[in-house]
């Protein structure tokens, strides 16, 4: 009896495990943005789409998770040769997003490898296309073909590339070298134009500064010598008109004529210095021509002979001797 009874007990836990497990496969929930591909009997039946389903136990066969968000997968350095034979180490990086989950399952084994493959062979076939400069310089147009031919070949495995981009390019460490001297060399040159440019708009602005301050120079001297001219044209014609109006004796202006020779001797390089002979005369032209009778004084020195006691006593150390001219030495 016991053992009847052991042996029902193992039946129904056994029964009830298998219930378990038969109601475990029966019910399948699926995340958001996953899909799972079932089998029945070995053939594709349905995709599993996301929430909650239900298959057959033991007849159904539930596969493996496909995600369907948009992925990111990085590839590895891969070497291409350029048009002009430089060998170049390429590094890549791919997004994609499963369209179909059918396809992405039954149409290829594995289509990250698979698109891995396609990249490194689209890459060569674009890269050898180009020179090194190209190449370095035109990653926009490599992405632009990268992404057209993976797309293409792709949608039939349901998967959809929606960006390629190289990540590095890394040309060999000779080529490297020549283009760090390159650049080297660029910036230098660059830096001495600026340089010689610097210097030059310099020059010119100083020689503009100059040009402008001598000119400025000259027009002040002008200026001034013009204001010079004028004030001793005026002080000489009040000069003149303050005599005239004064009407001043012959004798005075005599006086003041011999008052202002020994400054002539004033000079340190001055040895001797000449009075005409006719000074009396000479003054009383002088005199005429302030009082308005320049014409009766010219008549006058004509006629008159010089008299010699008219002219005032010379100061000393003048010496005055008779004779055409009169010579003082000093």
């Amino acid at each position: 009896m016991t053992d009847i009874a052991v042996t029902v007990l193992i039946a129904l836990i056994a029964g009830l495990a298998l219930l378990v497990s038969a109601v475990m496969r029966a019910v399948w929930i699926i995340p958001q943005a996953r899909a799972r591909n079932v089998e029945r009997l070995g053939r594709y039946h349905r995709t599993l789409e996301p929430g909650i389903s239900f298959v057959i136990p033991f007849v159904d066969r539930v596969k493996t998770s496909i995600d369907l968000r948009e992925q990111v997968v990085s590839f590895g350095a891969q070497p291409v040769i350029t048009e002009d034979n430089v060998v170049v180490h390429i590094d890549t990086v791919l997004f994609f997003q499963v369209t179909d989950p059918r396809a992405a399952d039954y149409e290829i084994v594995d289509y990250i490898k698979a698109i891995e493959q396609l990249t490194a062979t689209t890459l060569r076939n674009v890269i050898g296309t180009l020179d090194l400069e190209a190449t370095l310089t035109s990653r926009d147009r490599i992405n632009t073909a990268l992404r057209g031919v993976l797309d293409d070949a792709s949608g039939k495995w349901g998967i959809r590339v929606t960006r390629v981009e190289i990540k590095a390019i890394e040309p060999p460490p000779s080529i490297k070298d020549a283009m760090e001297k390159q650049m080297r060399a660029e910036r230098e040159k660059r830096a001495a134009i600026l340089t010689a440019e610097g210097a030059r708009a310099s020059k010119i602005l100083t020689a503009e500064g100059e040009k402008q301050s001598t000119i400025l120079r000259a027009e002040g001297s002008r200026q001034a010598a013009i204001l010079e001219a004028e004030g001793e044209a005026a002080a000489i014609e009040r000069v003149f008109n303050t005599i005239h109006e004064a009407d001043p004796d012959p004798k005075l202006l005599a006086y003041q004529y011999l008052q202002t020779l020994p400054k002539l001797a004033d000079g340190t390089g001055n040895t001797f210095w000449v009075i005409p002979s006719e000074v009396t005369t000479g003054l009383k032209a002088v005199s005429g021509a302030f009082s308005g009778s320049l014409d009766e004084a010219a008549s006058e020195r004509a006629t008159a002979k010089p008299d010699p006691e008219e002219l005032p006593e010379p100061e000393a150390p003048y010496e005055l001797t008779q004779g055409n001219h009169r010579k003082a030495e000093r």
